[in-house]
């Protein structure tokens, strides 16, 4: 019998719909209660996470999954806010992207990402990536309270 008894909430900054579609399919495989919200650019990524205009009543995600290359505010600087912003730089995020340049992976850490990782544009390994996501960001390691603002 599963126990879903503590539900996360996972944010994804994807613009990508095939990769949207994957994550979805494979979080409703979920061992776990998870809440998947989806945002297609930066700046609605931004208005989520500070409960504006639409976003009023959503709840501060336990986690982030964020795309590097988006339309409207590019990832980096979605990242530097989060990082930056005292309400909000406790909320882990992972780097999920295509991108394997070195300078991007440093970038990302030199923001405080807490992991990169490169998306696989297999099916099998993306569902496998997002699976270990799930291990070990909500079963293996404590996540923060979410402070609410």
């Amino acid at each position: 019998m599963l126990t879903r008894t503590k539900l996360y909430n996972i944010l994804l900054i994807e613009d990508n719909p095939g990769d949207v579609r994957l994550t979805e399919e494979a979080f409703r495989e979920s061992k776990k209660n998870v809440n998947l919200e989806v945002v297609t650019d930066g700046i609605e990524a931004l208005k989520f996470l500070r409960k504006e205009e639409d976003y009023l009543d959503k709840a501060t995600p336990d986690l982030i999954l964020l795309d590097l290359n988006l339309p409207k505010r590019d990832g980096r600087e979605v990242l530097e806010i989060i990082k930056t912003d005292r309400h909000l730089k406790r909320i882990p995020v992972v780097v999920l992207t295509t991108s394997k340049a070195e300078v991007d992976i440093l970038k990302s850490y030199d923001l405080h990402a807490n992991c990169f990782i490169n998306k696989p544009i297999d099916f099998d390994n993306f569902f496998d990536i997002i699976h270990r996501i799930e291990e070990f960001w909500l079963s293996t390691i404590i996540l923060p309270t979410a402070v609410a603002h």
